[in-house]
């Protein structure tokens, strides 16, 4: 029984952003069910099926119930309607105003079931030039300053992350501030709408250290000519490693594990602002010194002198790194029709209320029958409805 344990969460979402906030509540115990139109939503259809459903789609809608439903159908309006008034939570991300045109509109929505915590994830939020616009993790990377944060140090050319990354910090914040408005109606009896926009939560994200150069507006300086985080990623004689220090300690253990002790004391090194001054020659020096050495003799060195460091891995080498192993990082469960499945467990571990990987993705409108009838529907109600195609079951 996970800490959300008797949560009803109605998951309207598709892509990644919607449906990774959802699936982490339904990690976390929710009873997840996911609305998608009878044809399916678009990341269905992203990547190979297997046992008609594809890796992506896996990975973004584990512990989830599926309902095909035709919401252009007033029959199928009226099946969210009843869905709208048991549940606790409802997740949409449709462009701003689509609910509305929908017949879904705010007011109603929070009339109909005052407690419900409705979230509206959005590209841009309502106001704005691209408000009306359709949105990809790439833009808001393009619009956020994470191709600035990603440019060749060398030669300024911007550069994306080869990861779906504002998706997911969206889906992260999303899903925690569900978690702080399902506190705040334990405490106050009241629900509430959240809207959040994927450009606000990724620059939210970068800001920290990214943008810190612009926090102090007296102070300002054009981030990308003082990044100090650079690419860590030095060749040994037979593969990479990363290894970085911050502290003169580390810088101590680092020069020692050279067998350096003449870097020590050397003037362009000796402390943290010295090196940071020096960013170059303190990289040429580490990338010259690091290539003496086999990646095992190191790595061995440089935990011995307590300096943090760790061998690239690449994602199929991960599976059966010790470390990876050790923290049971990545589940291996063997579901029927699937195999073995390997997810990657909730980083969050709850000593009572455990989070679990309780059901695997689900086919289209795999549970559409167990869902109506959750709600009432006989079998000559459901046969009907599946019949005039307002519901889908497969």
């Amino acid at each position: 029984m996970g800490p959300l344990a008797g949560i009803k969460v109605i998951d309207l979402t598709s892509m990644v952003s919607g449906p990774v906030a959802a699936m982490i509540l339904g990690d976390q115990g929710a009873d997840v069910i996911k609305l998608e139109p009878i044809h399916g939503e678009q990341m269905r259809n992203l990547s190979e099926p297997h046992n008609g459903v594809g890796g992506s789609f896996y990975s973004c809608n584990r512990n989830k119930k599926s309902l095909a439903l035709d919401l252009k159908n007033e029959q199928g309006k009226e099946i969210l309607w009843q869905l709208i008034r048991t549940a606790d939570v409802l997740i949409q991300n449709f462009r701003p105003g689509a609910m509305k045109r929908m017949g879904f509109s705010d007011d109603q929505i929070q009339e109909e079931n005052p407690k419900l915590i409705y979230v509206s994830i959005s590209g841009f939020g309502e106001n704005g030039p691209y408000a009306h616009q359709r949105v990809y993790d790439p833009i808001i990377q393009a619009l956020s300053g994470a191709t600035d944060i990603q440019a060749d140090r060398d030669t300024g050319e911007p550069a994306m992350f080869r990861i779906i990354l504002a998706d997911k910090v969206s889906a992260l914040t999303a899903a925690q501030a569900i978690s702080s408005a399902l506190f705040h109606r334990e405490r106050n009896n009241e629900g509430q709408h959240i809207k959040l926009s994927m450009l606000d939560a990724t620059i939210a994200f970068f800001w920290p250290e990214g943008m810190k150069d612009l926090t102090y507006a007296e102070k300002e300086r054009d981030p990308s000519k003082s990044q100090t985080s650079i690419n860590l990623i030095y060749e040994t004689k037979d593969g990479y490693i990363t290894a970085g220090v911050i502290s003169d300690k580390e810088w101590v253990g680092l020069c020692k594990a050279f067998n350096r002790d003449d870097l020590i004391t050397d003037e362009r090194f000796a402390t943290s602002m010295a090196r940071r001054q020096h960013t170059k020659e303190r990289r040429e020096v580490t990338s010259s010194e690091i290539a003496k050495w086999t990646t095992a003799e190191i790595l061995e060195r440089l935990d011995t002198n307590d300096v943090p460091s760790a061998p690239l891995l690449t994602r199929i080498g991960l599976l059966q790194h010790e470390q990876i192993l050790a923290s049971n990082t990545i589940s291996r469960d063997i579901i029927e029709g699937f195999g073995e499945v390997r997810q990657a467990m909730p980083a969050a571990k709850f000593q009572v209320t455990k989070s679990s990987l309780r059901l695997p993705a689900p086919k289209l409108g795999e549970h559409s029958l167990e869902v109506l009838q959750s709600l009432g529907f006989d079998e000559a109600q459901c046969e009907n409805l599946i019949k005039e195609k307002v519901v889908v079951q497969s």
